[in-house]
């Protein structure tokens, strides 16, 4: 334990190190502080002297964490969060739904969901200010974890000890093979034992959409070799278009997707796969009740609007017609 005697670090020298262990380059991270390159070289510095410990190793062409600096980021990356908790939860004693929310989407939900969450969430909840975060799930997670994300939209279950989920809707996946695909021309629902025969075009590494469709795949035996992968669902549509295969789809994304003359044409399953999206956020969060509120509003404008996907959580009951188990994780 460091003597009282000792200085200790100031909440101003630990973002300014945190700024440059996320950015590695000193004036990329002093504009995202907006200060100046040497305010934030001198707290860096200072930071350093009073831990008496080299944080980062500088080069001519980058810098670099040092074993010492990347223990040091992730124990200001919980210290600066729980301050910001500590400041959410005064604003909350004082307002609701009042100042900054950090809210992470994963790329498959977030073109087709936002345009109606955006102007929903300034109407009803017009003192928040939301700062909308697109990424990945894993990058979404650990952002979430280490507190630089309050709330993120994705795929559930997590699986992460420590965060709170709130289920909000479940979709299916459709098959989306080209117009002229021998399979193109029927609408009776199919086995999903015909994967085995296409070549399935998938997402690239990283999107949890991409694990749920092999997982999918693995469930009837199907390898899948493709060496064609796309980096987002538009992209991948324009794949089956050309000819380079099929794909699974979100339903959400299907309904915005294929409203343009892609060439696609989309087949349901008899035994639908799917997946499930809600909240995901820290279970000590002192705004957790309003992530709950908010959750609420978007099942309520998701009826609303009559997208194609069935409310969960709160409503399971009422509009849930077919067993958990359906669902892929």
């Amino acid at each position: 334990m460091i003597p009282i005697s000792e200085p200790l670090p100031t909440l101003a020298q630990l973002r300014a190190f945190l700024a440059v262990a996320e950015h590695l380059h000193f004036r990329e991270a002093a504009a995202a502080l907006r200060m100046s390159q040497p305010a934030l070289s001198s707290a860096v510095a200072t930071l350093e002297e009073i831990l008496q410990t080299r944080l980062l190793e500088r080069t001519t062409r980058k810098v670099l964490l040092t074993p010492a600096g990347r223990r040091v980021s992730a124990h200001a990356a919980r210290v600066l969060a729980n301050v910001d908790d500590l400041v959410a939860d005064v604003a909350r004693t004082r307002e609701p739904f009042s100042g900054p929310i950090h809210l992470g989407v994963i790329p498959t939900v977030a073109p087709y969901l936002l345009p109606l969450l955006l102007p929903m969430f300034a109407g009803r909840f017009p003192r928040m200010k939301l700062i909308v975060q697109e990424a990945k799930t894993e990058t979404l997670l650990a952002e979430v974890r280490e507190g630089r994300l309050d709330v993120a939209v994705l795929a559930l279950p997590t699986d992460v000890t420590g965060l709170a989920e709130e289920p909000v809707y479940d979709e299916d996946f459709l098959l989306a093979l080209p117009c002229d695909h021998p399979l193109a021309g029927d609408d009776a629902p199919l086995c999903r034992d015909v994967l085995q025969g296409l070549d399935i075009v998938l997402l690239n590494q990283g999107h949890c959409l991409r694990e749920q469709a092999i997982d999918v795949c693995r469930e009837v035996g199907v390898r899948t070799t493709m060496t064609t992968y796309a980096t987002s669902l538009p992209t991948l549509i324009q794949l089956v278009s050309g000819g380079l295969g099929v794909t699974l789809i979100p339903e959400l994304a299907a309904h915005a997707e294929t409203g343009t003359p892609f060439g696609i044409a989309l087949r349901r399953f008899d035994r639908p796969p799917g997946r499930r999206i809600g909240l995901a956020y820290r279970a000590t969060s002192p705004r957790g009740d309003e992530y709950g509120e908010l959750a609420a509003a978007i099942r309520l404008a998701i009826r609303e609007e009559d997208l194609p996907v069935r409310i969960t959580g709160e409503d399971a009951a009422r509009t849930a017609h077919r067993p958990e188990s359906a669902f892929t994780k």
